[in-house]
């Protein structure tokens, strides 16, 4: 065996290795096992923070997201039979989260408020010349309703039938709140780009 061969192998192994200790950490939790919850949470909390951020107004906001996640993952963590991706079935648990408390915290309005339409596909021009924490500050700045939508269009992969479901509000009310969503984008990344050009002259 040459040496890319090697390297490939070891990669097999170590990636084995991995699933097998998460799947020993599930398991583990799934007898409420409090060490083993402390490892799930230092395995993941970065990540999931980082999903509760784009959802929440604020770091304050997104770690009660967090919390109230962790909480019902630990809760229903006996429901995972191990079938598909555990950190997919984590992260519809926190978006969810997100969702009720999103529910709970603002009224949705169910109307078409008349913005003009984009391009479903018209992301590019929005998040090709920023960083990944620049776009997270921006969409936290937006209204409840537009955040909740553009991130799960934009960035979940939600269907506006989907969203119209979760958050009972209309089809078209999901398309007007994602299409006001992207021109408040473009016009925050249009200023901030702005400000730094006249830093940098």
């Amino acid at each position: 065996m040459n040496k890319t061969g090697k390297i490939v192998v070891t990669l097999r192994n170590n990636v084995r290795d991995l699933n097998n200790q998460l799947d020993n950490i599930i398991k583990r939790c799934q007898q409420s096992d409090s060490r083993a919850q402390k490892e799930l949470y230092d395995l993941f909390g970065k990540k999931m923070y980082g999903v509760c951020l784009r959802y929440g107004g604020n770091h304050s906001e997104a770690q009660d997201i967090l919390h109230d996640g962790f909480l019902k993952i630990f809760g229903k963590i006996g429901q995972f039979e191990f079938k598909g991706s555990f950190e997919g079935w984590m992260r519809r648990i926190f978006v969810n989260t997100a969702l009720e408390r999103f529910r709970n915290q603002y009224k949705v309005i169910n109307i078409q408020d008349g913005w003009r339409d984009i391009k479903e596909d018209s992301y590019e021009h929005i998040t090709s010349n920023i960083t990944a924490e620049e776009l997270v500050a921006l969409i936290q700045e937006l209204s409840p309703k537009y955040r909740v939508v553009f991130n799960m269009y934009a960035i979940e992969g939600y269907s506006h039938k989907e969203i119209a479901e979760l958050l009972g509000i209309n089809e078209g009310t999901s398309k007007s709140n994602l299409s006001r969503a992207r021109m408040i984008l473009q016009d925050k990344v249009r200023q901030l780009y702005s400000a730094s050009v006249k830093v940098g002259m």
